[in-house]
């Protein structure tokens, strides 16, 4: 089959299409064709080597982190799904490879498709709604009439995250440039902060929650918008000693995470409230909640391109660039 690859680590790594393996059903796998797939910043991240410590993937490697297909075969001790069945998914974090014509994922990742979407469209949704679940939903346990911040809300992870928040009836602020206000404001953000003109720790305060997917000052920066007993929660690091024990990582590794988090955990813990690092799982049965949501119009994709697989190195570099409203998707020429 065909796929995107890379052969290293690096920032110079572009990646190139190559002829791999189907990859083998394991018990209790679907095995997906794949019609399209989105390019999220996790790829890009993990291009460079920056997750190596904590993802030691084998090289080399197909990236690629949500899809939509159909099934193309089901493993043994699968009953959910069959073959036909239009899906999308967020594979397990160590299954990664969607650039690719096919790819084996666990059925308790998997859920059908949207109704109402197309293969593009719902290839957008698995990874930033399941992080805008797992962190508003799940983590936070975000409640009408509070007050969220939420970084970036142009971005794959903010134009969900505000829908979902405003669905469950919180107060939404967010950043933007200028360029986007409006177009922010229409997804429902409350309070739009241009921050080419505008601070918003100076503007925003006695905030229940902010979820924050950008920088260490801007990290730091969102404790002075926190009501006593808010919530800080990162997606962007630093990664904390309860994310290492979660994931099972080594002793040594556990005391460079905690070291890399003593400060922001002392400064929250300095302004009475609560720090999570929040690394997104997959998670079928949160995806089957997400797509009622999907299906009423509260959650509804936004995407900015769509490159073809042929060219699956462009849409990386276009996600790198910061400039994408959205998401970007790579669709699969030979399902045409």
């Amino acid at each position: 089959m065909k796929a995107f690859l890379i052969d290293r680590y690096g920032k110079k790594e572009t990646g190139h299409v190559g002829d791999v393996a189907t990859p083998p059903l394991r018990e209790g796998d679907v095995l997906i064709r794949v019609h399209a797939a989105s390019v999220n910043a996790l790829d890009t991240k993990i291009r460079r080597g920056e997750f190596k410590a904590v993802l030691p993937y084998r090289l080399p490697l197909i990236l690629g982190n949500d899809l939509a297909g159909t099934v193309e075969r089901v493993g043994a001790g699968v009953s959910q799904f069959k073959p036909g069945d239009e899906v999308y998914a967020r594979p397990d974090d160590d299954r990664i490879g969607t650039f690719a014509e096919f790819i084996a994922v666990n059925a308790g990742s998997v859920a059908p498709k949207p109704g109402n979407l197309s293969m593009v469209e719902a290839a957008s949704l698995p990874l930033v709604a399941l992080t805008a679940w797992q962190t508003l939903v799940e983590t936070a346990r975000l409640k009408p009439g509070q007050k969220v911040f939420i970084q970036a809300g142009s971005g794959g992870v903010g134009t969900v995250a505000i829908q979902l928040a405003k669905h469950l009836g919180a107060f939404v602020a967010t950043t933007t440039s200028t360029a986007n206000v409006a177009w922010v404001k229409a997804l429902g953000a409350d309070v739009v902060i241009d921050y080419r003109q505008q601070d918003f720790a100076s503007e925003l305060r006695d905030y229940d929650v902010v979820l924050n997917s950008l920088g260490k000052e801007e990290l730091e920066r969102s404790l002075q918008i926190l009501k006593p007993g808010g919530h800080l929660i990162s997606i962007s690091g630093p990664p904390t000693p309860a994310f290492a024990a979660a994931r099972g990582l080594s002793w040594p590794l556990k005391q460079v995470l905690r070291l890399l988090s003593r400060g922001i955990r002392r400064k929250a813990r300095q302004k009475g409230v609560t720090y999570t690092f929040v690394f997104m799982r997959a998670d079928g049965q949160q995806l089957r909640g997400i797509t009622p949501l999907v299906e009423s119009g509260a959650i509804r994709p936004v995407i900015d391109r769509v490159f073809p697989f042929q060219d699956t190195q462009g849409a990386l570099a276009y996600v790198e660039s910061g400039r994408a409203k959205g998401k970007v998707v790579v669709e699969l020429p030979w399902l045409d």
